[in-house]
């Protein structure tokens, strides 16, 4: 199946889930599922701002003709996020935070990483690790929610071990990437067993941009 193709089939699984709800299709539901799609085409050819407006549009159009459905995806995203604190075993002292719109940029100035968990329906990580000050030897940082769009930037003496999926969107490492549905990624920088410190990235979005490099 040719790309065209692929969008083609999105769409109409998406029109049937909501027909299976019983939900009818007006120009509203229709617009809001054509700039979605246009808009996953766009960040699949690695043209994310004007994807993420797209998809951002298209949302608050679905957000406004489907509450219901929306509310519902939201619910799942955060269900979801509590089954993985309790799998990956948070303790009590990890930093929690839960937004529907949040921004974190520690790329500008030094700043300290802690294990920490966070959810929001959108948001936008930009991370440098060589600027950051670990609080202990090993960290975990949990990073969820419904769009997401994040930047980690790796020095070569910092062990980092990530895991990631996005259900709609991009995975990139190094410049190597893939687009498109359900990408995940599991990968480990050389050396990570012998690194004095470790971090563990544990990212899963169901839209959402993620782009990991090295400085």
């Amino acid at each position: 199946m040719n790309k065209k193709g692929q969008w083609l089939a999105v769409v109409i699984i998406v029109i049937g889930m909501l027909m299976l709800l019983n939900r009818s299709i007006n120009l509203l539901t229709v617009a809001a599922l054509i700039l979605l799609t246009i808009g996953m085409v766009q960040v699949r050819k690695g043209d994310t701002h004007k994807g993420y407006r797209y998809l951002g549009i298209g949302a608050a159009l679905l957000l406004l003709d489907n509450l219901m459905i929306v509310f519902l995806i939201v619910l799942a995203s955060l269900a979801y996020f509590y089954s993985k604190n309790k799998k990956i075993h948070l303790d009590g002292h990890v930093m929690r935070k839960q937004n529907f719109m949040a921004r974190y940029y520690w790329d500008q100035a030094p700043w300290t990483l802690r294990s920490m968990s966070l959810w929001h329906a959108m948001g936008e990580i930009n991370a440098d690790l060589s600027l950051s000050l670990p609080e202990e030897k090993q960290t975990i940082v949990l990073l969820q929610g419904v769009m997401g769009n994040v930047r980690l930037i790796l020095p070569e003496d910092y062990g980092v071990e990530i895991e990631a999926s996005v259900l709609f969107g991009r995975i990139s490492l190094n410049g190597e990437q893939d687009s498109g549905m359900m990408n995940k990624l599991v990968w480990r920088t050389p050396g990570y067993e012998s690194s004095e410190h470790k971090a563990k990235f544990v990212i899963s979005y169901i839209v959402g941009d993620l782009n990991i490099s090295n400085p």
